[in-house]
């Protein structure tokens, strides 16, 4: 979504736009301490449903020191670089093995952790590459 996009001018879309945003972001925190829960692509779609409902909040986004960077280089480029894709997969399977480690002995928490493992790094290896 452009930054300079106007909001959406049914109120109940907003408020629905609003509310979605705004559980995007809230996963998108769990997904900084949750292994396995992207974070990037939640953020992604906060930015995407606050930029027709709340012009303020997508602004608080675009500037705001941890979500601003890659917000403002995704919305220029809308792709990550392979750097970025590496550090994110690696990450989250480092994350993920030392979960399913300490959750040995209960199969079912190991295989929800691997299946929404793989859901990660399929969605950030799905985001197209460009060169640095």
């Amino acid at each position: 979504m452009s930054a300079t996009q106007a909001p959406h001018r049914s109120r109940l879309v907003r408020g629905l736009l609003w509310a979605a945003g705004s559980l995007a972001l809230l996963l998108g925190v769990i997904g900084i301490v949750l292994p396995g829960l992207p974070t990037t692509p939640f953020i992604l779609l906060a930015a995407a449903c606050y930029a027709k409902a709340s012009p303020r909040l997508h602004h608080w986004l675009l500037n705001h020191r941890l979500t601003g960077p890659m917000l403002r280089d995704w919305e220029t480029h809308r792709s990550l670089t392979r750097r970025n894709k590496i550090v994110a997969v690696v990450s989250m399977a480092v994350m993920v093995s030392v979960s399913i480690w300490s959750f040995r002995g209960r199969v079912a928490v190991q295989l929800v952790l691997l299946a929404t493992a793989a859901i990660g790094a399929w969605v950030v290896l799905r985001i197209p590459t460009r060169k640095r």
